[in-house]
């Protein structure tokens, strides 16, 4: 007979029968007699669970995050219940298969309820935690002042105590909008209010400071609209600068009414064709008001350059304010100032130097033109901090249209160089052959160079299309314009802004080397028929500067690169650190290509996550391109890279295809997919202007269904 390996001679025994349930356990024979000859046992290993945090106290309403760990068997999940209930209930609370426990809105009775995981391996197994649930704190907010009068043109701050969380920020509204409007008056992130040019009608406003922990909680201010405080005087073609400027006698020059005012006064100016370049060179006052240069209601003020010739020693407008504060040109129509010198700088509005409370308000500005745009420049409305430390500060550019230019090397609507807390909101920029809107910093602009950059402002609710330099040749007939650009600029908020049909929908870096674009979030944003790309960070060659920072999150990109450019629908370029693409519609057109991150200049240039990516092609056949290396097909490029682990391809669902119009509907797959960053990232209102998350969770991009 054969003997096993401790000297034991095999027979079979009648009382193995007695060993079944043993040998069912995966327990052998020899496993219970020793080698001595002695009948031992092996204890079966048992599956245990514990849980953490084993105690708790949640706020109604709140959340709480619970772990469960499963060891001796190879299935770790869990059920969770509340009070023995599987995913607990509205009473007690409920608990996702995840572990996040919701508490109830009420505080229940008893008011403490045990969170159990129970293993499924093994439900005799299990482990339970303690929750108290307590009474809710609620957020609230209060502002100061309640009320308030503000002469049109003035300002008014107002402040903000929002208590019971840990998020004191608010978002400051104007009758139901975010930062206001020309019409009923603009708000600074601050809560600086500046009254619009003209009283409204009705003459109250709503000023409003929403909590951005929790955006049911507010508090709201009236303020009052009076008419101006100081004197009013009027321009008329028909009138003479040697009259005393009355509605009746009034003068002939904008240029004469701007040397013969003073702080709180405003000057109508009646319709008709001024041929003329004004410098403003008085300012008004906090106490006494803006000054006002205006158009008459219900006319029309052409300021008209045509004949005139810009000088070739600096930059000049047809509208000029250096150096001056408490300002505000509203309702002008500014045109037809042509340059063939690239000596020459023609604007349509210039301000420049140090100052504050500017404000540029619904005016049409048109056909401002270097036709030396090889090396030459011009532009719509620039905004140059030329000093330091003063800055140009409270800059407001809103409801102007802004269109058929020719601007060479330059932009047609811009802040540059040491200005702070603008605001560019609901103007129409179309039809130039330069960038839209630029935010730009590190051109020397500034006599001192930490300085020389604009930030803490706020670009919101424009229109930008028709932009492209494929036809300028100060770009190298390229497509590569912007359709809003933040070059070098810090600390920008771009959102609620359709763009479409321009090279480059939205553009984040530095053209200088050393320096970068930094914490600029964008945000419910569409980006549709860019000819190159919709999104784009990092700096365009390796000699440039780059991107640090900045966040990308629920915009909507829709086939962008018409011309085939082989750019993609989200770029990254060089030296791009630190950034967020996350929640954004990314529906590609035929050429199927998502990100283009070609270069390998940063190892892990963005945190990409929670998008829902689209084509006509199938997955498989879509195109990734991260740090020059080339994925095809969405699957190969998760697991590649590790990127969008949470993301799908899946149909957006959008409404129409053909307008385009990029609202989706109830079945779309974005519908409560993000991931809430909160609402100091998010915002709190979608595209459309409806609150940002509705429903369980955040939708993805720049609608909220």
């Amino acid at each position: 007979m054969q003997t096993d390996s401790c000297g034991w001679k095999r027979k079979t025994l009648d009382l193995l029968a007695s060993w079944v349930w043993l040998a069912g356990a995966g327990v052998s024979v020899l496993e219970l007699v020793g080698c001595a000859g002695v009948l031992t046992t092996k204890t079966p290993i048992l599956v245990s669970v514990t849980i953490s945090p084993t105690a708790a106290t949640v706020a109604a309403g709140g959340t709480q995050p619970f772990t469960a760990m499963v060891q001796n068997t190879s299935n770790t999940a869990v059920t969770w219940q509340v009070n023995g209930m599987t995913g607990g209930n509205a009473t007690v609370g409920t608990i996702s298969s995840s572990g996040l426990y919701t508490a109830p809105g009420v505080v229940p009775n008893p008011a403490t309820v045990t969170v159990t995981a129970v293993s499924q391996a093994d439900a005799t197994k299990s482990a339970s935690a303690q929750v108290t649930i307590t009474a809710a704190t609620t957020v609230s907010v209060t502002i100061s002042p309640t009320a308030a009068t503000v002469a049109v043109g003035g300002t008014q701050p107002f402040t903000a105590m929002v208590q019971n969380t840990s998020n004191t920020a608010v978002t400051w509204q104007v009758n139901g909008m975010t930062g206001g409007n020309a019409t009923v008056g603009t708000i600074s992130s601050s809560g600086l209010y500046t009254a619009p040019g003209v009283v409204p009608n009705p003459a109250t406003v709503t000023v409003t400071a929403v909590s951005q922990a929790d955006a049911t909680k507010s508090a709201s201010a009236q303020v009052t609209i009076t008419p101006a405080t100081g004197m009013a005087f009027y321009v008329s073609t028909t009138g003479s600068d040697s009259n005393p400027g009355t509605l009746s006698s009034p003068w002939r020059t904008i240029q004469h009414a701007a040397n013969s005012v003073q702080a709180g006064d405003t000057v109508y100016v009646r319709g008709g064709v001024y041929n003329e370049s004004a410098n403003i060179s008085v300012s008004g006052s906090l106490i006494a008001g803006s000054i006002r240069f205006q158009s008459y209601p219900g006319e029309t003020a052409i300021v008209d350059g045509t004949g005139l010739v810009p000088p070739t020693s600096s930059p000049q407008g047809l509208i000029n304010i250096t150096n001056q504060s408490y300002i505000s040109i509203q309702g002008f129509e500014i045109r037809n100032y042509q340059t063939s010198s690239a000596s020459a700088i023609p604007a349509g509005i210039w301000v420049s130097g140090s100052g504050s409370n500017i404000q540029i308000l619904n005016n049409v500005i048109h056909n401002i033109v270097t036709t030396s745009e090889a090396s030459g420049n011009a532009f719509g409305i620039a905004v140059y901090g030329t000093a330091a430390p003063a800055s140009l500060d409270s800059i407001t550019i809103s409801g102007n249209q802004v269109y058929n230019l020719k601007t060479g090397q330059s932009e047609s609507v811009n802040v540059d160089g040491n200005v702070t807390n603008f605001v560019i909101t609901n103007n129409s920029i179309h039809d130039n052959d330069n960038i839209g809107i630029d935010v730009i910093g590190f051109e020397g602009v500034s006599p001192d160079p930490s300085f020389d950059y604009a930030r803490n402002g706020t670009v919101a609710g424009n229109t930008v299309y028709n932009i492209s330099a494929i036809n300028n040749p100060g770009e190298g007939n390229q497509y590569d314009a912007n359709g809003i650009y933040v070059d070098g600029g810090s600390q920008v908020v771009i959102e609620h802004n359709l763009i479409h049909h321009v090279d480059i929908g939205i553009e984040m870096a530095s053209e200088h080397q050393g320096h970068v674009t930094s914490f600029v979030i964008v945000r419910n944003n569409l980006v549709y028929s860019a000819n190159s790309i919709g999104i784009t960070i990092g700096g365009y060659a390796s000699n440039v500067g780059g991107t640090d920072h900045c966040t990308i999150v629920n915009n909507t990109l829709f086939q962008n690169d018409t011309k085939n450019t082989g750019s993609g629908e989200f770029q990254i370029q060089y030296y791009a650190t630190n950034n967020v693409f996350k929640n954004n519609i990314v529906y590609a057109s035929s050429q199927g290509l998502f990100i283009n991150n070609y270069t390998n200049s940063e190892p892990d240039p963005a945190d990409v996550d929670y998008n829902l990516y689209y084509s006509s092609l199938n997955s498989t056949m879509a195109d990734f391109i991260w740090n020059g290396t080339n994925d095809t097909g969405f699957s190969t490029y998760q697991s590649t890279t590790g990127k969008d682990s949470h993301s799908q391809y899946l149909d957006p669902q959008f409404l129409s295809l053909t307008t385009p119009n990029l609202q989706i509907q109830p079945t779309s797959p974005a519908v409560n997919a993000g991931i809430n960053l909160g609402p100091t990232v998010v915002g709190t209102l979608d595209f459309a202007g409806n609150p940002r998350v509705q429903g369980s969770n955040i939708d993805i991009g720049a609608y909220e269904h």
